[in-house]
């Protein structure tokens, strides 16, 4: 017996396959760039914003304290702390305070800006710098002088009203002097998402405005640092825990150090999400580029194989060689994609450190590096493997005629169980580990559903074209037979472009309907303006005067107080479990209303609304997702905290809100009764047609006969949020920019492993006496109709998905973009008969006589 055969004999059978496998990749990676490129692609997305992402979790850690301004931060609104919580709170450290309100700041030639102020006291920030141009002492910077309070406004606010440092404000009643700029505040993270320039200003001349009245809509702030030998967790758990022993009632939303900005922290790992989800979209891509790969170097090492069998080597030991050098390849090319999703946040923070608002620490996390690694392996096992194990049953000889005529052998079961354990597991970590599981299955179970289409719409194709009458152009037919003969490239094209192609039309049709949503005009029945902090006793008489100046607009007035839901069917709300879409509601004091009469643009799904004279008990109307989400239904009572007080109200009935309008709605709307006595304002709508000159001049007369209400430009409120969403927008294209990159790399290596047939056909037929002109159009056409089928198949797969992302995620309309799609579709006829014809040429230049000695 030979030596070979008697190594294969030894018991140490996984480190023989490793030989072997070292021995082959001697000869070079030819065959494998592809396979190495698309496992690198998907594992850096993954590995880099799983990187990023816990960069950025670690800053917001690290940077607590100065995110929030102290240890632990009590938010009230519409209301102060009562002296005794003031007391208990200093009592415990120090204590800082600041409250926040929006205003309409006018300069000395009657410009006018929606500015969010920021009142301050003396020991602000306790932590952290606040940065200034120029950098002047609190003191000097706030105080009174010369019949005007010091100011700092954010230059936003100088270029739009054409001021400069010196320049004097009026807003309400009070005057300000701009005598310097914001340029960081160390606890702007904390407090959310704002729609005007910040605006700088003591807690006196916050009074001084006149803007404070009973129910305006005040964000109070106390935030309080333990003294050192009580800076701990432990410590602060216990300041919490007294504070609502304290004061159960006082209905303030508690921060500690540990969540300085929660929503943000959900919010990071919603978006870290969703980018991993496109990583594994070009891990899936790239998988068909595996599975091609190693199909064709099974296929040029049928020989190899042959003789390892001829010398004693078993199906399982040839099956264990090539796994070996599957899994080599796949860990370089995680490797690779390790190296580079590791070093994003560097890159990051040393390109772009000084602009970026959030408080990123890079570093290198093994975690998330160990995770990526473990998705690039399994997702090359998880294609791999079948074409892999076609090599256990096949005979020798078999194997010798494989390299005239491909036969298709299912896998023996122990193979097949293999594969679905690598699957499961695959899957299993995709879902166990992610934020949002059920997002997670969707993709799965998504994913799952376009590879099995994909595969039925290239066996329909080819089913087709088997089926079609024979033509009398010589084009065409040979064309229709590439696309069906034995070993055609059509499984692994459509696989390969369908896959990028649903995710460019998903990607590119949820673009357009945000742009729409956000940055295009605005619904036709949109309101022009809000107007906020409307004195309830002068509601009447401002309703009437909006109807003088602006004669024909709808006016549309409500009462609105703040609360906060404290519990629901008897749970606290602490306690409650929502799901990922109600969850909000319970974060914060929510906007509230009541009225006699169902609101514009609600509709009654459940229940009935009550009597407009009716007095019993407070019954509350809730939006039918949120009690769905909250588990709440007809009956179950809802406790409410307004202003200090626990309300309880029982659900009377729940609505359907049309949210897109952007009127006036909240999603709990009380009984008239139910807050009667409690001080409040109203808020009103105004919808015109006029354009924006009209704006000006309805801004300008309100704030002349009204100073204490502010004026909200909704256009203004949109561009705001619409440059919010086009950031994110920019940074989901550049993740599925991967995803498009590996699907071109896999559609060229599915080119490439043809390039064997090609030059034999094109061989062949030239010395049959087809031209080259010919054969270019043969080999032009089946790329265009493979193309073609392709696209059509993933504009409705990416239209689909981005329809349900769009309208059940993010609960907006759908729009379809008929342009986007016709470009997507243009784009893959040509990258598809692009890099076709690409590989064609190289087979047309081949020398007749070279391979018909070959043969």
């Amino acid at each position: 017996m030979s030596a070979v055969a008697e190594s294969f004999e030894k018991p140490n059978a996984v480190a023989l396959s490793l030989r072997y496998a070292l021995r082959e990749l001697r000869g070079g990676l030819r065959g494998f760039y592809v396979f190495i490129a698309c496992i690198a692609l998907g594992v850096m997305a993954i590995a880099g914003v799983g990187s990023v992402s816990a960069s950025l979790s670690d800053g917001l850690a690290r940077e607590g304290r100065t995110l929030l301004g102290g240890d632990v931060s009590f938010v009230l609104f519409q209301r102060e702390a009562k002296p005794e919580e003031v007391a208990f709170l200093r009592s415990r450290g120090t204590l800082s305070a600041a409250a926040t309100l929006r205003g309409m700041a006018r300069s000395t030639d009657g410009k006018l800006a929606l500015v969010e102020m920021k009142a301050v006291d003396n020991t602000y920030p306790m932590l952290g710098k606040l940065k200034l141009a120029p950098q002047l002492e609190m003191s000097d910077l706030l105080a009174e002088r010369d019949g005007a309070f010091g100011a700092a406004a954010d230059p936003t606010l100088l270029a739009r009203l054409s001021l400069k440092t010196g320049d004097r404000v009026t807003i309400g009643s009070a005057t300000f002097q701009i005598r310097s700029t914001v340029e960081a505040e160390p606890d702007k993270l904390a407090g959310g998402i704002g729609f005007g320039p910040r605006f700088l200003i003591s807690e006196a001349a916050l009074r001084a405005t006149g803007l404070i009245q009973p129910g305006s809509l005040v964000r109070w702030v106390y935030r309080v640092k333990l003294p050192e030998a009580a800076n701990n967790e432990r410590a602060t758990e216990a300041f919490i825990a007294d504070a609502r022993s304290a004061a159960p009632q006082a209905g303030w939303e508690i921060r500690s150090r540990s969540n300085a900005s929660p929503q943000l922290e959900r919010n990071i790992n919603r978006f870290t999400q969703f980018l991993t989800l496109v990583g594994l979209a070009a891990l899936l891509v790239g998988g068909v580029g595996v599975a091609n790969a190693v199909k064709s170097h099974i296929d040029r090492k049928l020989e190899v194989i042959a003789a390892f069998k001829a010398v004693g080597a078993t199906g399982r030991d040839v099956f264990g060689i090539y796994l070996a050098q599957v899994v080599l390849l796949a860990a370089i090319g995680s490797v690779i994609g390790l190296a580079l999703g590791a070093a994003m946040p560097f890159a990051i923070v040393g390109l772009f450190g000084k602009l970026l608002p959030l408080p990123v620490v890079p570093a290198v996390h093994t975690d998330e590096l160990a995770l990526s690694f473990l998705y690039g392996l399994l997702t090359a096992l998880a294609f791999g493997l079948w074409p892999l194990a076609r090599v256990h049953d096949v005979p020798v000889a078999a194997l010798f005629r494989d390299t005239i005529s491909s036969e298709w052998h299912r896998p023996r079961a122990s193979y097949l169980v293999f594969m679905a354990v690598v699957i499961a597991l695959l899957i299993a970590v995709v879902i166990g580990l992610s934020f949002d599981r059920r997002i997670a299955a969707v993709f799965v179970a998504s994913s799952v559903v376009v590879f099995a289409l994909l595969r039925g719409i290239a066996a329909l194709l080819m089913t087709i074209a088997r089926r079609l009458p024979r033509t009398r152009l010589p084009m065409l037919r040979l064309a229709i037979a590439n696309i069906h003969r034995p070993g055609a490239l059509t499984p692994s094209v459509v696989l390969s472009l369908g896959l990028g192609l649903a995710v460019l039309v998903t990607i590119t049709q949820i673009d357009g309907n945000l742009r729409r949503q956000f940055l295009a005009a605005l619904p036709d029945q949109a309101p022009s303006f809000f107007f906020i902090d409307i004195p309830s006793a002068q509601a009447e008489q401002f309703d009437g005067y909006l109807r003088q100046i602006a004669p024909g607009a709808r006016i549309d007035d409500v009462p609105m107080l703040r609360g906060r839901i404290v519990a629901a069917r008897g749970v606290r709300a602490e306690e409650l479990k929502p799901t990922t879409d109600s969850e909000w509601v319970l974060q914060s004091d929510r906007g509230l209303t009541y009225t006699a009469e169902l609101p514009k643009g609600s509709k009654v799904v459940e229940g009935e609304w009550w009597r407009a004279d009716y007095s019993g008990p407070p019954l509350v109307s809730l939006e039918k997702k949120i009690a769905d989400g909250l588990g709440l239904k007809l009956g179950d009572e809802v406790v409410v905290n307004v202003l200090g007080r626990d309300i309880p109200a029982k659900i009377s009935n729940l609505r359907t809100i049309d949210w897109q309008g952007l009127g006036i709605n909240f999603v709990l709307v009380f009984s008239p009764n139910a807050f009667k006595g409690a001080p409040h304002t109203h808020i009103a709508a105004l919808t015109e047609a006029g354009g924006k000159a009209g704006d000006g001049k309805i801004i300008k007369e309100v704030a002349d006969a009204y100073p204490m209400v502010t004026s909200v430009r909704v256009r203004e409120v949109m561009e705001t949020v619409g440059s919010v969403v086009t950031n994110l927008a920019l940074a989901i294209r550049g993740a599925s920019a991967v995803t498009l990159i590996s699907a071109i790399l896999v559609l060229g290596g599915a080119l490439a492993a043809g390039h064997r047939h090609r030059v034999y056909d094109a061989v062949i037929l030239k010395t049959l006496g087809a031209t080259r002109l010919r054969l270019l159009g043969a080999y032009a056409l089946e790329y265009l109709l493979i193309g073609l089928a392709t696209a059509v198949f993933g504009v409705i797969a990416g239209s689909i998905a981005a329809w349900l992302i769009v309208t059940r995620l993010m609960t907006l309309s759908f729009v379809w973009q008929a342009g986007s799609a016709a470009g997507v579709v243009a784009a893959a006829l040509v990258v598809t008969v692009g890099l076709g014809l690409a590989g064609t040429l190289l087979a047309l230049n081949k020398k007749p006589a070279t391979v018909l000695r070959n043969l």
